[in-house]
């Protein structure tokens, strides 16, 4: 089943209240807990997290007043899971106003630190990876010039390769996963040096 037509799949941020709901960790964590195990209960997903129950149910209902996530159908009527709305987000328009570039701000630090954790987590690791995910995991830095219009056309295309596997493999959807595939987290850091 193919979702790439499916707008909620995809979000454009573009409101600052909603991108500095997001800009907290618990609430990333949430995101990448449903992500990766699809519709948990805020008690299922505060013994994943080990934090409380009431603090989950809290974080949930902020995701879901900006609508990263949503109530699911539960088991029975007591029963009441949470699935996430979209499964990939982007703000690049926020920094059209004032707020919305200092709300993208605060999320793009988190989620800079954020990955410098897996990394170091994926340093450890590495030494017992089979060669395949050794090989292939880890940090390139290159340095190039473009114009401006080239570094456009150049994330374009990264993104539409990244996007293939989004589509195809929405990451809150477990059947869409093939035998030996794991969660693979890839952080796109693009920096630009003053004029000379």
């Amino acid at each position: 089943m193919s979702l790439e037509n499916d707008p909620r799949r995809a979000r454009l941020l573009d409101d600052p209240l909603a991108i500095r709901a997001l800009a907290h960790p618990v609430r990333l964590d949430l995101q990448s807990l449903l992500g990766r195990e699809g519709p948990l209960t805020a008690a299922e997903a505060a013994r994943r997290l080990g934090i409380s129950q009431a603090l989950a149910s809290h974080h949930l209902r902020q995701l879901a007043k900006y609508d990263f996530v949503e109530p699911a159908p539960g088991k029975d009527n007591r029963e009441r899971p949470w699935r996430l709305v979209s499964t990939s987000q982007s703000w690049r328009d926020a920094a059209r106003t004032p707020e919305g570039a200092a709300a993208a701000e605060v999320l793009e630090q988190l989620l800079a630190e954020r990955a410098l954790e897996r990394l170091s987590q994926w340093q450890q690791q590495r030494p017992s990876e089979d060669e395949v995910w050794r090989e292939h995991a880890g940090i390139g830095q290159s340095g190039f010039y473009l114009t401006g219009d080239e570094l456009a056309e150049l994330v374009t295309q990264i993104d539409a390769l990244i996007q293939h596997w989004v589509d195809e493999r929405p990451i809150d959807d477990q059947s869409t996963r093939p035998p030996g595939s794991r969660h693979v987290s890839m952080t796109q850091i693009v920096t630009i040096s003053p004029e000379e």
